[in-house]
């Protein structure tokens, strides 16, 4: 069988191809998927995806299986143990907060009626396809992923600068960021289409 032509990316490894093929850049419209694209985009600041994806198991136990509701009243005690968790990344702020977006996201709920709504906005409710050839045309920010960190921020979120904030565009399908010679960039186009 020929393997499809992918994102250069995502080659080395099974769970990273797994994960490409069937998850990254699908436009996403799901708010307890939307809270754990918080959490572990969070989390990667300074670090690989793939590091993130080997752990995402680890992540979705310890946060109890990215329940907003739950991680947002972990406590002290939660935090201390967490810490001691070599299945998540054992990073002090990068745990707190994610506990502090779990309270804001759900400010965000019950403010506006979904996180999707409030987070779509930032691309006017539409993927943008771009049409990059190979990565390294691939930007690492973009001027919504400006505005949607400087918004997160003005919120009180973490961990979520506007190089994260493009990070979880790509990855939620707000930006189709598939390179055009990728099985998955027309796949992506025809879904949101």
């Amino acid at each position: 069988m020929i393997e499809p032509i992918r994102c250069k990316w995502c080659v080395k490894t099974a769970i990273e191809r797994e994960y490409h093929d069937t998850e990254w850049g699908v436009p996403l419209h799901d708010e307890r998927k939307w809270f754990e694209f918080l959490i572990l985009d969070g989390a990667q600041a300074g670090l690989s995806w793939s590091t993130i994806l080997n752990k995402r198991e680890g992540y979705r136990d310890a946060f109890h299986q990215f329940d907003p509701e739950m991680v947002a009243r972990m406590t002290e005690t939660d935090v201390e143990r967490l810490i001691q968790n070599p299945a998540i990344i054992r990073n002090l702020l990068k745990i707190k907060g994610a506990i502090t977006n779990a309270q804001q996201f759900l400010e965000v709920q019950n403010e506006l009626g979904s996180f999707d709504s409030y987070i779509w906005q930032f691309t006017d409710g539409q993927v943008i396809h771009n049409a990059h050839e190979t990565m390294h045309t691939i930007p690492a920010t973009s001027p919504q992923s400006d505005t949607m960190s400087k918004a997160l921020k003005k919120r009180g979120f973490k961990f979520l600068g506007s190089t994260i904030c493009y990070a979880m565009m790509q990855a939620a399908g707000m930006v189709n960021d598939h390179t055009t010679d990728c099985f998955r960039y027309a796949e992506i186009r025809s879904l949101s289409s």
